[in-house]
């Protein structure tokens, strides 16, 4: 059994992104793994990290009720829409917010290099997008993908990170649609 953590990063929370999020929540819990989840778009906190990824700048409630999440889980899914190639700014705000220095990762005092601090956890990517999964990949390079799994949850300790990729979304019919929240509610169960 694991405790999971699912965070929807779309900013609409009546999107094919929070179906998407529900349905891998409902596979989880189905196979019953602990699930607890954080929709982006429900949280208010200042969109601006003033002191860059140092502490110092006061953490709103719902800043700190999702680090101690993060701490609870073992394996993250983050679910989010591809926009403009990359994540919506909401995503990206919460990830500057809560993945602080001391908390995910601590820069080591000489050289380069730092500690993770979020090891021992996996999570896996859904993400949405109106470009071909495959155009995206091997043209684009992927750029959200490498952004929150290389630069973001590997950076932090978190791995392996899998990812699932919904190409074309614009152009899923509903039987589509459902198909893929039942891919999504199996992967849920199997907790990878």
């Amino acid at each position: 059994m694991k405790n999971i953590l699912v965070i929807n990063g779309h900013p609409n929370s009546s999107s094919f992104c929070s179906a998407l999020a529900e349905a891998y929540a409902k596979g989880a819990l189905a196979a019953e793994h602990k699930v607890e989840t954080i929709s982006v778009a429900d949280l208010e906190f200042n969109y601006n990290q003033m002191n860059g990824l140092k502490a110092g700048q006061e953490l709103e409630p719902d800043l700190q009720m999702a680090q101690q999440k993060l701490i609870w889980a073992n394996h993250i899914v983050v679910v989010h829409p591809v926009w403009w190639g990359s994540v919506p700014a909401a995503l990206k705000a919460f990830f500057d917010r809560v993945l602080l220095s001391g908390f995910a990762f601590k820069y080591k005092e000489k050289g380069p290099w730092w500690d993770k601090l979020l090891k021992g956890r996996s999570a896996r990517i859904i993400y949405t997008s109106d470009t071909p999964s495959w155009f995206y990949k091997w043209i684009y390079g992927a750029p959200s993908v490498n952004q929150i799994k290389k630069r973001t949850l590997e950076f932090c300790g978190i791995t392996p990170v899998k990812v699932s990729a919904i190409g074309e979304l614009r152009f899923l019919n509903e039987q589509q649609r459902k198909a893929w929240l039942l891919k999504v509610e199996a992967l849920g169960r199997l907790a990878n």
